[in-house]
């Protein structure tokens, strides 16, 4: 399925599959790090893990790269500055204090993990749920406790669904599918569109992430100045299922307990022209932004989000400016900001 030439594809695309013995071993070692990392005091499960995952951004180059990249970009900043090197470590404790709530997301009670998010705001956009009857699509970047948040809005009795990638590690997609649908959450393969369409044309809502990183076929967007790509799945869903697009901003709140959730103006899709594609995309992408620079710390999306080399930057900004001419063209606009960056 596509539009405009772009079909759907999973949000991030893997290599091939391992050695099978290799793929079964991930629930164990899934299961050892949630037992032990629930059975220690939180302090210490935090630092345990803090450390480890920064020992990681130490030892492995090229992450380390691509994180101090991506944050050059969010700060205006050289790749080496000091405040570049700040934020990509605040990104990695970030990252342990969620891996932490994770691995512990289970032992909770469903008052304590309903304590860990407040979802009270969301109140308006239920009633507005329930007034439309339309499904609604919740893109997020990676912040926050997305498995908390999603848990706390099942708990609403929304029908919520989020899509996953379920081809490298099939046995422990299975497993996080069981303990998920006990909250009252379903994990999508992102190959079964089909159900991804049946879900929002019944009117649920269905969760998806979408800084998976940067790749050079999807949609061009502005991001903090600069020419990336964000994937069209989000608008092709929705103007094909007639379902409203929310962008939802999740940012651990200022004592560091629990999280907070702000989300924008419900977004419909009208078309799969390229052009409605290109503006919804846009749209998505001006929210990521905004998310992003409210808490830069709080993001912990590790792979590339923009092109890295010159070549690269030169033909993506070649090929946004031929697109976005077409695309001011047909909304009858002059073609205005299409600098490199």
């Amino acid at each position: 399925m596509s539009s405009g030439g772009r079909p759907l594809k999973a949000p991030h695309r893997r290599g091939p599959q391992g050695p099978r013995p290799i793929e079964r071993s991930a629930v164990y070692v899934y299961r050892l790090g949630a037992w032990i990392l629930g059975s220690l005091p939180v302090p210490i499960a935090r630092w345990i893990v803090a450390f480890m995952l920064q020992l990681s951004f130490f030892i492995v180059p090229s992450k380390r790269r691509s994180v101090h990249l991506n944050f050059a970009h969010v700060t205006g900043k050289s790749p080496s500055s000091l405040e570049v090197r700040r934020r990509s470590l605040g990104a990695y404790r970030s990252y342990a204090r969620y891996v932490v709530e994770l691995m512990r997301l289970p032992l909770m009670t469903d008052d304590a993990a309903e304590a860990l998010v407040d979802t009270s705001n969301l109140l308006p956009l239920e009633a507005h749920w329930k007034e439309t009857r339309r499904g609604i699509i919740l893109t997020t970047p990676h912040i926050g406790n997305l498995e908390g948040v999603a848990r706390g809005i099942a708990r609403h009795g929304w029908p919520i669904a989020a899509v996953a990638d379920d081809t490298s590690f099939p046995e422990l997609f299975d497993h996080l599918t069981r303990q998920r649908e006990t909250w009252g959450v379903r994990m999508i393969p992102w190959r079964n569109l089909r159900e991804l369409y049946r879900i929002l044309r019944r009117g649920e809502i269905l969760a998806l992430v979408i800084d998976w990183g940067y790749k050079a076929d999807d949609v061009p967007v502005r991001l903090f100045g600069t020419w990336t790509t964000l994937p069209a799945g989000p608008a092709v869903l929705a103007a094909r299922t007639g379902a409203e697009i929310v962008n939802v901003a999740i940012r651990r709140t200022a004592d560091g307990r629990a999280y907070q959730i702000a989300y924008g103006e419900p977004m419909l899709v009208h078309s799969t022209e390229p052009a409605e594609i290109a503006r919804a995309t846009q749209a998505i992408a001006d929210a990521l932004e905004a998310t992003i620079a409210a808490a830069p710390e709080q993001w912990y999306s590790f792979k590339p989000q923009w092109p890295e080399t010159e070549a690269e930057r030169a033909e993506l900004a070649e090929r946004a400016a031929l697109e976005r001419s077409g695309v001011d063209a047909a909304l009858g606009a002059p073609a205005e900001g299409l600098a490199t960056g």
